[in-house]
């Protein structure tokens, strides 16, 4: 029997993926983006005992939406630039110091495996249980932080009552547990380099430095490429730090796209801008992942280890 004859056998077990896929994300996609061209709220989005009474408005939410970026208090440009923020300071203290960390469990020292497991705590222990650790040390009275500066001789800090602070803190939190993948992805990019090209290099008298340069970095290029972009992808909608550690405050200081989507949603009950919300979110990253592909591929063309 050909190949060809046996094809249905391979629609046949990826068809329960294809249900369970439409049932939990196409059908809801759908929903939600159709749900951006109305102006559905808790009044009439219907109940038990209401038909739904909202109504279609086309690109109003949208108009209304951009429409405030240039206006002089625009909250959804504050929250734009707060998301480009939070996703690129922790993006890159995530590569930086993954890499660096990568970089020294790479090398044959006493008690590596012991660092591993250590290094690897923040990313086993679940993300809420960790902010609400990070919260109590950012308390102002009893916080652990804050009574080490208490005797030092230096003044409190407002962790989580000033919006530099407050910003500040839900990025060391996220940092502290994004960490862990990007050392773990690296560390297995790093293993995965040939020792013979360092041996060789070193026999030509090449510097540390040299050899970072011109070996590890591109030859790391290609799983260095993949983890950030799921970083980026998944610190744009880090949900659970944000609204742990600061609630989006103080006024809205450390909103990012999918925390204001979620206060519109189940604090203002504007289902309708909500969808706008995230569709915008589904755009920005859809934008994005499209160009960076063409970056790698153009790279790739031109003879880059991508």
């Amino acid at each position: 029997m050909s190949t060809r004859n046996n094809a249905w056998i391979a629609y046949v077990f990826l068809a329960p993926v294809f249900i369970v896929m439409t049932l939990l994300v196409f059908i809801p996609l759908a929903q939600g983006i159709s749900y951006s061209f109305t102006n559905m709220n808790q009044y009439n989005m219907g109940n038990q005992f209401l038909p739904p009474s909202y109504e279609w408005i086309g690109l109003k939410n949208y108009s209304d939406l951009f429409g405030t970026i240039f206006q002089p208090k625009s909250v959804f440009r504050d929250v734009l630039v707060q998301t480009a923020i939070w996703t690129f300071v922790n993006v890159f203290f995530h590569f930086t110091l993954g890499l660096f960390l990568a970089l020294l469990l790479n090398r044959k020292i006493k008690g590596r495996g012991i660092y591993r497991m250590l290094l690897m705590v923040p990313w086993a222990v679940p993300s809420f249980v960790g902010a609400f650790a990070w919260q109590w040390m950012y308390n102002d009275k009893y916080g652990l932080f804050n009574l080490v500066l208490k005797n030092l001789g230096i003044p409190a800090v407002p962790w989580l009552g000033d919006s530099f602070w407050a910003m500040f803190s839900a990025i060391l939190v996220n940092v502290w547990i994004g960490i862990p993948f990007m050392m773990v992805t690296l560390l297995g990019g790093l293993q995965s380099i040939p020792e013979s090209l360092y041996e060789a290099a070193r026999i030509d008298g090449a510097t540390w430095w040299q050899q970072l340069k011109n070996i590890t970095l591109p030859l790391l290029k290609p799983v260095a490429a993949t983890a950030t972009t799921l970083g980026i992808i998944w610190t744009f909608n880090m949900f659970n730090i944000i609204y742990l550690i600061t609630g989006g405050g103080p006024v809205h200081s450390t909103e990012i796209l999918v925390t204001y989507a979620y206060r519109e949603a189940f604090r203002n009950w504007n289902l309708g801008i909500a969808s706008t919300y995230g569709v915008v979110i589904l755009s920005v990253l859809i934008v994005f992942t499209l160009f960076y592909r063409r970056v790698l591929k153009a790279n790739a063309n031109e003879g880059v280890y991508y």
